[in-house]
């Protein structure tokens, strides 16, 4: 089958940034194997861990299918490893995966076949399974399609400028529109700020297809959520130029993306900061019927939430 489509489908190549995953790099490499469409190279970069994983590539890719190459070198982070892997590739598309996540058989197939029927689209995009270290699956961004994980086909303007944006390891990007943009080095947030500015570009073609696995591990969410609503706001605040929009309009969607971080806080079980961000950004909220939601969240005990969130937390 692989056969057949390189024919007929563009190249595509494929970035894999490994940092400290030695338990589920080999989970990850095999998933690029085992793709219906074989990229046209596949290469990891290993940015300074500390552990095993090196070893454990090495010896991986001595099985790859297709032509591959390991990269081995200091701690430079997540930016300077996606700027490096795109400049070290070729192809009409590209596409990259943490190494602690993975994709479904035919994820480059789907995706790539989408990018070819949307010339106008700059990515192509879908959701994601959530899974623990053990890869028991948790739940699924298509479960949030009524909140934060609602993804447009098309135009993406309001999805990202309420702070939410797309998972990275379910896209596939235009080689000739990611060429314009690049990934701030100084960012922590790496993908956010990129796709601000490649939206300038085209469209964001969304599949419906569930292809990727994003996994998630045990991380304070209290410090994370705040972390990143600061790189959210900081990021916006940088491209606010090239936006082409008006001061109050720009305004209104920060300060709705506040109340959405707000929400994030509360869901979380953080009611403290919950309630000081709602109260500076309450004018966010899409209706009063959000904001009555929110109230009566902030009322339910803290047994319950975290009762709640252990349940759900433990679906698999």
């Amino acid at each position: 089958m692989s056969q057949e489509l390189q024919k007929i489908l563009p190249d595509v190549s494929v970035l894999i940034p490994s940092y400290n995953h030695a338990p589920f790099i080999e989970k990850c490499l095999k998933s690029i194997f085992e793709q219906t469409l074989h990229p046209k190279k596949l290469l990891v970069i290993d940015d300074g861990s500390k552990d095993d994983s090196p070893q454990i590539i090495e010896k991986l890719l001595k099985d790859c299918p297709f032509e591959s190459e390991l990269v081995v070198r200091e701690n430079r982070g997540l930016c300077v490893t996606l700027n490096e892997g795109f400049a070290k590739t070729s192809g009409e598309f590209f596409a990259y995966v943490g190494s602690d996540d993975f994709w479904m058989p035919t994820f480059l197939e789907e995706r790539v076949k989408l990018l070819v029927k949307r010339p106008s689209a700059v990515l192509g995009y879908g959701h994601s399974f959530f899974i623990d270290e053990k890869d028991s699956i948790l739940d699924s961004t298509e479960n949030y399609s009524d909140s934060w994980a609602n993804y447009p086909d098309g135009d993406p303007r309001s999805l990202l400028l309420q702070g939410i944006s797309p998972i990275s390891s379910t896209i596939c990007y235009r080689r000739t529109a990611l060429e314009k943009v690049r990934w701030n080095e100084t960012s922590v947030l790496e993908d956010y700020e990129m796709y601000l500015q490649i939206m300038k570009y085209g469209e964001f073609a969304f599949d419906s297809q569930i292809l990727s696995v994003w996994r998630q591990h045990s991380y304070n969410t209290s410090k994370n959520i705040r972390m990143l609503l600061d790189e959210v706001i900081n990021a916006q605040n940088r491209i606010e130029g090239d936006l082409d929009i008006e001061k109050t309009e720009f305004e209104h969607y920060q300060v709705k993306t506040k109340f959405r971080f707000a929400r994030d806080f509360l869901q979380n079980g953080h009611k403290k900061e919950a309630f000081q961000l709602a109260k500076e950004s309450w004018r966010g909220a899409n209706s009063n019927n959000e904001i009555a939601n929110f109230l009566f969240r902030m009322l339910v005990p803290m047994g319950i939430i975290n009762f709640r969130r252990k349940i759900k937390m433990g679906r698999g």
